[in-house]
């Protein structure tokens, strides 16, 4: 008798909890197909059908799969040896490890290392290793909300042009006067929140092309250059944006090799990380621009502009 569908997804979503769990399970390494199938109380013919018929590949391969991302993932943000993630992700030896990475990924796993690029392997089911140590299952339900995400970057990299804008009108030493705050060790002013929303999306957009980052730019910057490092790096930010929401790929992963060590990203987690600080630095350098007499932004509150169609 061929189990329902219903029976089968549910079995599918019990294997990826129990597999998560696990992950770190040494004693689950050597576990044979036969004794994951008993785990789930059918026999391992009809485990491995069900599996294959949601996840779109056999249970066994699934996990490998699995392991091999995990491996990818400790490989760029860790300094273990290559036979210890090997041994780690259930292989006895670095030659079997390395025949069965480099089928995953193109390219032997020294050499990845010293280049990574894309952690998560293509799989039908679109479930993957997300770390640091857990599984992510794709949405059931696809949520629209995304595109408030979208209208808020819209807003920020307006508002950041808007700002720029109005400090033209400023002295420089009204641009360089010290914005004070008591929770703050750092010297802010004007000059340097807005050079610095500006580089923020061209850090980002470095990281993400892996390309090195020039902090001296925003050394006393001009208003001017400002502008045009607005006018470059805003709409590529824009771009990347756009491009994720749109193919649903904000849990996609990506490494930053510019930090020491290697760190590993969503593009979710970038987006969320500018917003959140940019607004911070935002509000600050409005407020400054108000004790100047230059109060056409208010706030910069977002909620007129993410409301009305783009």
């Amino acid at each position: 008798m061929t189990p329902s569908r219903s029976v089968a997804a549910d079995t599918f979503a019990d294997f990826v909890d129990h597999l998560a769990q696990v992950l770190d399970d040494t004693g689950d390494r050597d576990a044979t197909g036969e004794e994951w199938a008993a785990r789930f109380h059918f026999s391992r013919y009809h485990f491995d059908r069900m599996i294959r018929s949601v996840a779109g590949e056999p249970p066994q391969a699934f996990r490998r799969r699995i392991l091999l991302e995990r491996a990818a993932y400790r490989m760029v943000t860790t300094t273990a040896p290559l036979i210890d993630i090997a041994v780690e992700a259930g292989y006895g030896s670095h030659e079997a490890f390395t025949r069965a990475f480099t089928r995953a990924y193109g390219v032997a796993p020294a050499a990845w290392r010293r280049s990574p690029g894309r952690i998560r392997i293509a799989a039908p089911s679109n479930v993957h290793f997300h770390p640091p140590g857990s599984l992510r299952l794709p949405a059931r339900d696809k949520v629209t909300a995304m595109d408030l995400m979208t209208r808020m970057v819209e807003h920020h990299i307006w508002l950041t042009g808007e700002m720029v804008r109005l400090a033209g009108r400023l002295t420089d030493e009204q641009l360089d006067q010290p914005i004070e705050l008591d929770v703050d060790e750092d010297r802010q002013t004007i000059r340097s929140l807005l050079s610095r929303l500006i580089g923020q999306m061209g850090m980002w957009n470095a990281a993400v092309a892996m390309r090195d980052y020039d902090w001296s730019v925003e050394e006393h910057e001009s208003v001017s250059s400002m502008r045009e490092r607005l006018a470059v790096e805003g709409p590529a930010f824009l771009a990347q944006v756009h491009e994720v929401v749109e193919q649903e790929r904000l849990d996609d992963t990506f490494v930053d090799a510019l930090c020491e060590p290697a760190e590993v990203f969503t593009y979710g987690g970038m987006i969320a990380h500018v917003l959140t600080f940019a607004a911070h630095r935002r509000t600050l350098v409005v407020l400054a621009l108000a004790k100047h007499g230059v109060e056409e932004l208010g706030w910069g509150d977002p909620m007129v502009w993410v409301a009305t169609p783009s």
